[in-house]
């Protein structure tokens, strides 16, 4: 009769620990693990274990029933999925166990490094400005260091002129424009409706108004900017043109 061994749950951090601590004692290959086995094994202890205690962690008996819905796959014949929860929790385990000896040999490396501490050392500072300049040094760096500063001016009224006398164009007039333009045959491509010598409330209102005709379908742009007109009639509505 094989021997049974008895475990504290209290001395693992985890199932996984618990699960190597078994491969270890039944020296099982961890890379050709006998599952079934395995499972048997980790359930009688924490079975075994729960009676003992019935407040162990809940991540022991997670793993059990995780471990026995692993078994009941592995018992039908050709199952997939049972393979795939095999080779999971079979890299779970190779991956902790890798783990857990990089801990060890770094712990191992850290107790073997001696260590001194000391109080850290009271160091005076002596901020006394040791330099001598002249009168005439210091007042010169003075006025360059204000003349730096930015001098906040009140706005003139020429400032603000060119905002507020700027002519108000309105999108209809421009619609008007660009469907003069088109029937007249004076502009052919979206650029020509534009020019820098128009004002930016022209230019803008000149694009909105040929989204405006875009949209409504009476003008067709080309890829390349080709401006083609659907004959129609043209709207009455509109102010000036504005040449």
């Amino acid at each position: 009769m094989a021997e049974e061994l008895t475990f504290h749950l209290e001395e693992f951090e985890g199932p996984l620990e618990l699960l190597l601590a078994l491969v270890s004692k039944h020296k099982m290959d961890l890379h050709n693990i006998p599952i079934l086995e395995l499972i048997d094994q980790y359930t009688r202890t924490v079975e075994a274990a729960q009676a003992a205690d019935p407040d162990i962690s809940s991540s022991f008996i997670e793993m059990a029933a995780h471990l026995v819905e692993m078994k009941s796959y592995l018992l039908l014949p050709r199952s997939t999925e049972g393979e795939r929860m095999k080779q999971e929790l079979t890299g779970q385990l190779i991956e902790y166990d890798q783990c857990r000896r990089m801990a060890s040999a770094l712990r191992a490396a850290a107790e073997a490094t001696p260590t001194f501490v000391r109080q850290p050392m009271q160091l005076e500072r002596d901020e006394t400005y040791a330099l001598n300049h002249l009168p005439q040094v210091l007042a010169d760096c003075w006025e360059s260091l204000m003349g730096r500063a930015p001098v906040r001016r009140m706005p003139t009224q020429a400032v603000f002129e060119p905002l507020v006398t700027a002519p108000q164009v309105s999108v209809s007039s421009r619609v008007v424009y660009i469907l003069r333009r088109l029937i007249a045959g004076g502009a052919a491509r979206m650029s020509q409706l534009f020019a820098r010598s128009q004002s930016r409330s022209t230019n803008v209102a000149t694009f909105l108004a040929l989204l405006e005709l875009v949209r409504g379908g009476r003008v067709t742009l080309g890829p390349k900017g080709e401006l083609t007109m659907q004959r129609g009639r043209l709207p009455r509505e509109g102010a000036k043109e504005e040449e």
